[in-house]
């Protein structure tokens, strides 16, 4: 029997393979596509192969071919996506029924409050950020469509983990890197799922400097026709302006009441 390469280990956010169903070589593709990000947006073959734990001569045909679809392009010995590459994300952005919805009444619910607004939706331990409408700037990360952060401590990733059964919630903290951001931060599995179950009650979350020091989080959920949480929208304060207990007291309700309206243009066309 033959042993294992790198790239047939690689599993680092793959699910378990559906034995002949598995198509290596596209995964093997993907693995090339994420190995470029904000830090590596400019990679040589080398680069990639490292990166993904493909050979020299299997990361060369991988970048070679999406160069020939116009995903890549090289310039020297450097590949770096192009923005062909965003036709792939949009396609799922577009097949989401919220997505032309939601933009509006996100930007008169921050015109309204004062405060940036998002949308994200779960995927794995993460949540991923679908929609985004800034006012101040009061987080440190470049947060844009597309971005990730872990769930376990956003306000985001709490509506959504909120709505697991609770052996979905227990397989999403078991893979949650679930490290300190702040001394705010709950880590503790068992206060974890406290908090998501008073999420479960009162039906919104709140994450008071969790993430980042100074960011306070509330979220609302979004749901489709059948009730189901599709995705979570959050507005972002500062600490230092409004304290958690003042956030929900002004923005709890106009948040909630904007969740409703997407939720309700949602099941409409459906």
């Amino acid at each position: 029997m033959s042993t294992p390469t790198n790239a047939d280990a690689d599993s680092s956010d793959n699910p378990a393979r559906p034995g002949d169903a598995y198509v290596q070589s596209f995964a093997r593709g993907l693995s090339v596509i994420r190995s470029f990000d904000a830090n590596r947006p400019a990679q040589t073959l080398t680069d990639v192969a490292a990166a993904t734990g493909l050979t020299r001569a299997g990361a060369r045909r991988i970048l070679l071919t999406l160069q020939a679809l116009g995903y890549v392009e090289a310039d020297g010995r450097l590949f770096q996506l192009t923005p062909k590459i965003l036709d792939l994300g949009f396609a799922y952005l577009t097949s989401m029924p919220f997505w032309n919805l939601a933009e509006p009444v996100m930007e008169e619910l921050v015109a309204q409050v004062h405060e940036s607004c998002s949308a994200a939706v779960l995927n794995g331990a993460e949540i991923v950020y679908v929609l985004r409408v800034p006012t101040h700037k009061i987080i440190t990360q470049n947060l844009s469509i597309g971005s990730r952060l872990p769930a376990f401590c956003t306000s985001m990733g709490r509506v959504l983990f909120a709505a697991l059964d609770d052996a979905q919630l227990d397989e999403a903290l078991d893979a949650s890197e679930l490290v300190a951001r702040t001394p705010h931060t709950i880590v503790d599995k068992t206060a974890l799922r406290e908090s998501i179950a008073l999420v479960r009650r009162q039906g919104w979350a709140i994450v008071d400097q969790e993430l980042e020091e100074g960011l306070i989080s509330l979220s609302a959920p979004i749901r489709d026709r059948q009730g189901r949480v599709i995705a979570a929208l959050n507005l972002s304060g500062n600490a230092q302006r409004k304290s958690a207990k003042q956030m929900v007291k002004s923005f709890l309700t106009p948040l909630q009441e904007a969740a409703l309206r997407v939720s309700d243009m949602v099941a409409r066309r459906g």
